[in-house]
């Protein structure tokens, strides 16, 4: 979902859906329009998703939209945006309102920290920050996955930054789950009727930028995607036009030269994995990816043990004075090799 803007006209959409009072506008794409809203029953911001009334007599988006709801309730993980609800308000055809009710996620998207390191620095994130950030994206994904959902449109843009760190996918309105997205069939081609691409060219996977059938490894370009702009500070693939970053995905290599000099040997493998232009000498599993990433990971700090947690002064390095006992004579015995009854009888 795209940031909204300020020179953006303002969606005429104002007062409730249902509970929900809706107030500012946060963003808005093709797939819909988010706005930060108030549970008046619960007491609590939300995030609410508006299917544009105009779009509402549309069957094609209307469905997609349905299929959000239904992917984001069968995913439950700290790094996946949470759906609490759906709300529809009826009207005649082209009035009515249909709203996906969202975790509201605070803070900035991945598109933004990007850019405010760009111009502070000309460059991507500390390593250990990208690779913090590359971490959490790939665990959400990998959930994601093994329920069967391919999200099939990840970038920085659809992904957020808290304010504690913590790293949340969002939008899901091209996602596949269950059956559909372990097809090959025209189901999980990313073209719409009109024959245009859904989707953002720079982060497509190969077989995805040719309209070809995808599936949970056009994720995985994806991840490499991000990953390498995290890096870098720029995404691997561009171009002054759509078709120049086409023409870049499917015919050109990205620049590994640009990659940080500090950038660990085994995370540029996992590039280099994830961004193999044919799908089958890409890595399968996102979650392999995860493991060669957590090897990164800096150890955790040792734990105290529980006593000396309640003792705040306590040095656990500090060891106790051992006791010093006399060995009995048959201990003496044993270990000089001779019986127990000899070292009785010559006590």
């Amino acid at each position: 979902m795209d940031p909204a803007t300020p020179d953006r006209p303002r969606p005429r959409l104002t007062g409730a859906i249902g509970p929900y009072q809706v107030g500012e506008l946060l963003g808005a794409g093709a797939m819909g329009e988010v706005y930060r809203a108030r549970d008046s029953r619960l007491g609590r911001d939300v995030a609410i998703k508006i299917l544009p009334p105009v779009f509402t007599a549309d069957p094609e988006r209307v469905a997609r939209f349905d299929r959000e709801a239904r992917v984001l309730a069968a995913l439950n993980h700290p790094h996946i945006g949470a759906i609490y609800g759906i709300e529809e308000v009826s009207g005649a055809p082209g009035t009515g309102v249909r709203a996906l009710v969202l975790e509201l996620v605070e803070g900035e998207t991945l598109a933004d920290r990007l850019a405010a390191s760009m111009g502070r620095s000309g460059h991507g994130l500390p390593v250990a920050e990208a690779l913090s950030i590359a971490r959490q994206i790939a665990d959400g994904l990998d959930a994601a996955h093994e329920k069967g959902v391919v999200h099939r449109d990840l970038k920085p843009a659809n992904i957020k930054l808290t304010p504690d760190g913590v790293v949340k996918i969002l939008d899901f309105g091209l996602a596949k789950g269950g059956t559909e997205a372990r097809s090959t069939n025209e189901a999980t081609r990313l073209t719409s009727r009109d024959g245009s691409f859904m989707g953002t060219p720079a982060y497509m996977s190969p077989e995805q930028a040719r309209g070809l059938s995808v599936d949970k490894r056009a994720d995985i370009w994806a991840f490499g995607c991000v990953l390498f702009e995290l890096l870098t500070g720029r995404p691997p693939f561009a171009g002054e036009t759509i078709t120049d970053v086409i023409a870049a995905i499917i015919g050109r290599d990205p620049d590994w030269s640009a990659l940080p000099p500090d950038t660990p040997p085994h995370v540029v493998r996992v590039l280099r994995r994830c961004l193999a232009k044919h799908p089958k000498q890409r890595l399968r599993d996102i979650g392999d990816a995860l493991a060669d990433l957590e090897s990164t990971a800096p150890p955790s700090p040792a734990r105290p043990s529980p006593a000396c947690r309640a003792r705040p002064a306590c040095n656990c390095s500090a060891r106790r004075p051992r006791r010093i006992t006399t060995p009995s004579i048959a201990t003496c015995a044993s270990r000089r090799g001779l019986p127990r009854t000899c070292a009785r009888s010559r006590s």
